[in-house]
């Protein structure tokens, strides 16, 4: 006889989407994990097989268990794929939901996981840290240490971690600060919102100085709240779901007083989390009906953008024709289903080509904090990407998620390459402000 679902009964992994799934297979090609472990139980169709064996009380959450569901990089490539429609999505977080209410972490997994958790989505807590990185890097002991070693063999994610921090300046140091309200250049158009995030607003702010340079050329007002914080996606994709439910609360009321045509967000990874606050938020009397409402005015930027429609003239990045290769972040292409748009205004910038990749939809190893907690598989993974986008040949690199730039531009470091990588924002921020045009 079976013994009872170690899973509690707050929101398992639904039955009747675990039924849904006929086993076909479709999903193993797309699966990043899949490819790189080649194991049945590290792909969309083996984790799905345990979901099931847990929901019937056959199997625990033991430490083998775990490791496949945490192989799972979230990408949602499977979703796209499928041909019954199974919400693998809709699977994987409420499984990793039950694994971090019911399976203990090691002392320094779990350690290493509230380091994380409690630092990255508050920029006020990472701002301090700054300088004592910067220095890290100027002083030549991050080179030492990733030469040779010594930290990889005492904690491969720490060093992940480590050498994954990109290059910081000295203007990294000063806090980006915003009016609350930038006009718009001519004739006001629409009035936005717009979510800084926290990782990027400190280790690329040059996305968001350019995001509003584009939208108030193109006559959108813009309103900063300047009480956001964190949209919660960071700890969205890892299961976390109590301090998921406190970002978004927090993020609906910054913006409760500030009526809006669209609250606008440039970091794909934000994006997807942002549409989801009416499931988040879901069994919540007081804000269940404001998260759908919330959430339905969000859009990407570059989804905004191409459903209103450019009015500032565009200029050539260059004297010569650019060719540029558009790299596909995972919560764009296949959880927002957004594709074309970014590719439309890129097309509009004079002197533009665009290229595209080999297995253009395969995550790049990123996958929010995934290439630090599973440095093996997200070095594997990243090795493929920047490869196969060298091979086209493009002279820069358009990236719409902080991740994928963080881990596309240490992967290219890696191989000794030094073409650009920016993103979209930057580069029609260029063409308007004819930066390329001849003196």
């Amino acid at each position: 006889m079976a013994s009872a679902s170690v899973f509690d009964a707050h929101n398992p992994p639904r039955q009747d989407l675990i039924d849904a799934c006929v086993h076909c297979g479709f999903c193993l090609t797309t699966c990043p994990s899949y490819r790189v472990l080649g194991t049945e139980m590290d792909s969309p169709r083996g984790r799905i097989y345990q979901m099931n064996a847990i929901n019937q009380g056959e199997i625990g959450l033991s430490e083998a268990t775990v490791s496949h569901f945490d192989s799972c990089l979230g990408c949602l490539a499977c979703t796209t794929a499928c041909p019954s429609g199974v919400r693998y999505d809709q699977l994987i977080t409420a499984t990793r939901i039950q694994v971090e209410r019911h399976h203990p972490r090691s002392p320094f997994q779990a350690l290493l996981r509230q380091l994380i958790f409690h630092l990255f989505p508050y920029p006020n807590r990472l701002q301090p840290l700054l300088l004592p990185l910067l220095l890290y890097q100027r002083s030549g002991l991050s080179y030492w240490l990733d030469k040779s070693g010594l930290l990889a063999r005492f904690s491969p994610q720490m060093a992940a971690m480590a050498s994954l921090l990109p290059r910081l300046s000295w203007a990294n140091l000063q806090p980006q600060t915003w009016p609350q309200v930038i006009p718009a250049q001519g004739a006001k158009r629409y009035r936005v919102g717009l979510i800084l995030g926290c990782v990027q607003r400190l280790f690329n702010p040059a996305v968001n100085a350019a995001t509003i340079r584009v939208l108030t050329a193109n006559g959108c007002e813009v309103v900063i709240p300047p009480e956001q914080g964190c949209c919660g996606a960071l700890p969205h994709h890892q299961g976390q779901e109590t301090q998921t439910q406190t970002l978004a609360r927090q993020m609906i009321d910054a913006f409760a007083a500030t009526p809006v045509d669209a609250v606008l967000i440039n970091a794909s990874g934000c994006g997807h989390s942002l549409k989801e606050y009416g499931q988040i938020l879901a069994e919540d009397p007081q804000y269940a009906r404001r998260a759908q409402a919330f959430a339905a005015q969000v859009a990407d930027v570059q989804e905004f953008l191409v459903r209103v429609g450019l009015t500032a003239p565009l200029h050539p990045l260059q004297s010569e024709p650019v060719t540029v290769v558009y790299q596909d972040a995972c919560h764009m292409l296949h959880g927002q289903r957004i594709s074309q748009q970014p590719r439309t205004l890129l097309r509009q910038i004079p002197g533009v080509t665009l290229r595209e990749s080999v297995d253009a939809a395969l995550c790049c190893g990123s996958a929010g904090i995934y290439n630090m907690l599973q440095p093996e598989v997200a070095q594997e993974l990243g090795r493929q990407k920047v490869e196969n986008l060298l091979a086209t040949g493009a002279d820069l690199i358009a990236s719409s998620n902080i991740g994928c730039y963080v881990q596309i531009g240490h992967h290219l470091a890696r191989q000794g390459k030094t073409v650009p990588v920016l993103h979209p924002m930057q580069l029609l921020d260029q063409a308007i402000q004819g930066i390329g045009r001849p003196a």
